[in-house]
């Protein structure tokens, strides 16, 4: 075992080469010291391009997304519009409909509502029933 002493200047020894260090890079003389800010500050400008170059082409990336919800968001609109009209045209149907008071047409009518709601509704149950097997 080495004695105690020999420990103690071995640790100052080290203590004192280390104290040079600062930030990955020694202090000895001014020449060095400038090599290594200008090597650091050309890092910091390269990753700060690279992050330039990363947010425009993220940006670019927003940028057609937004307009190709844009256009998707006009196609609803138009096909809103054209549901609308749609719409509009069967109430214009059910008023003349409705005006007119005729009893083998409003026959008619609530034979298709009672038709339709009982297809639904055995389309609903056959759904189920092959759900749950």
């Amino acid at each position: 075992m080495k004695p105690m002493s020999y420990r103690r200047e071995h640790r100052s020894s080290k203590s004192a080469l280390l104290d040079g260090l600062e930030e990955g890079g020694l202090r000895a003389s001014s020449s060095y010291s400038h090599d290594i800010n200008e090597h650091d500050n050309d890092k910091a400008v390269q990753s700060l391009q690279d992050r330039v170059v990363f947010l425009k082409r993220l940006t670019g990336d927003m940028h057609e997304e937004v307009e190709s919800h844009n256009r998707l968001l006009d196609r609803m609109g138009n096909h809103m519009d054209a549901s609308r009209g749609i719409l509009s045209g069967t109430m214009d149907r059910f008023k003349m409909v409705f005006e007119k008071k005729s009893s083998w047409r409003m026959c008619r009518l609530v034979a298709y509502f009672v038709v339709s709601f009982l297809i639904i509704y055995v389309l609903f149950r056959i759904c189920r029933i092959f759900m749950h097997s």
